[in-house]
């Protein structure tokens, strides 16, 4: 990002350590803020007319044209044109134009509700794309005990207890991987995840969970350990990295044969919220908070139904039995 934050204007730079530090956005969703506002300020420069249009976008140097004074003069209008440049032009997904709202909203109620340095925000009511939700892809409760029942090898009882945590707790891959010993509470079954930002919440560890982590425990290094803290150890015995988790689910998705049907690390935490979804009953809010969600609406995805559901559901319609022959007359009397 450092070159990113080279070519921004002096207020950028301000909102971006803003949303690191203070709101603590990680590097790559204030990376993309920033490329977002680039990409914004070089559409108000040509619009302005402050550069030529035929000037090339990389040769546009915002930290000389971008000041308080053009921000001064941005528009409700400007943002709607440039939302439509971004869709038409540059052909930008319902996705990315919703990215794109979000960072223009941030950043000018920044401007004016944090730094008071504008009267009016531009982007307060700007109405942010319909974006299709995509069902989250996720194994079956049978595939995910094929999964387990495929681990193996000198380090199996690890990657076992690696992949019960992920398919009981719902935890992201930065989430395991930054477990600490002390983090997990034996007395009340419980277990501290540092999420996105670093805020912390406490999870439930169940019967499979306390089982797994306790015969890993008994294999665990000891001995010239480099992180003595760290739960979980690679064979250098150092803290396991996120590459090496990444490695050995795709290796037991691969003795399973998902590993080419696009599953992946991310796709257990999927796996979890929806088995604890459709088989455990669980409150929705409930489970907002085991997977660490901000908002109610990114937890909602898990509450599809599965297709068997779907099929019970229009079997137990009463209708679903009934034949033209029994509630319709025949052609020949009408």
């Amino acid at each position: 990002m450092p070159i990113i934050m080279e070519e921004m204007p002096q207020l950028v730079r301000q909102f971006a350590l803003y949303e690191r530090n203070v709101n603590g956005r990680s590097p790559r969703t204030v990376e993309e803020y920033c490329l977002d506002l680039r990409t914004f300020f070089r559409f108000i420069c040509v619009r302005r007319g402050l550069v030529s249009k035929e000037t090339s976008w990389d040769r546009i140097s915002l930290c000389e044209l971008v000041d308080l004074d053009l921000i001064r003069t941005i528009t409700t209008t400007d943002l709607f044109e440039f939302m439509n440049y971004a869709a038409d032009e540059r052909n930008n997904s319902a996705n990315t134009r919703a990215r794109k709202t979000i960072t223009l909203r941030g950043f000018f109620k920044y401007l004016c509700t944090h730094e008071k340095l504008i009267e009016t925000n531009p982007a307060e009511n700007l109405p942010s794309p319909r974006t299709a939700k995509a069902l989250p892809h996720f194994l079956s409760l049978q595939q995910s005990m094929d999964l387990l029942k495929a681990v193996d090898g000198p380090f199996k009882e690890r990657d076992y207890c690696i992949l019960v945590l992920f398919l009981n707790c719902g935890m992201r891959l930065s989430e395991l991987v930054g477990i600490d010993l002390n983090d997990i509470e034996y007395d009340t079954h419980m277990i501290r995840i540092t999420g996105k930002g670093n805020k912390q919440r406490m999870v439930y560890l169940n019967d499979a969970c306390l089982e797994a982590i306790r015969r890993y425990l008994v294999v665990r290094p000891k001995d010239q350990v480099s992180d003595r803290n760290a739960l979980f150890l690679s064979n250098r015995r150092q803290r396991i990295s996120p590459k090496t988790v990444q490695h050995l689910v795709k290796k037991y998705l691969g003795e399973i044969g998902l590993d080419q049907k696009g599953y992946s690390v991310h796709k257990l935490r999927h796996t979890a919220a929806t088995l604890m979804y459709q088989y455990g009953d669980v409150d929705i809010r409930v489970l907002k908070d085991i997977l660490g969600h901000e908002n109610l609406g990114t937890t909602e995805i898990y509450t599809h139904v599965s297709d068997k559901q779907m099929e019970e559901a229009a079997k137990a319609n009463p209708l679903s039995k009934i034949h033209a022959s029994d509630g319709s007359k025949s052609s020949d009397n009408q």
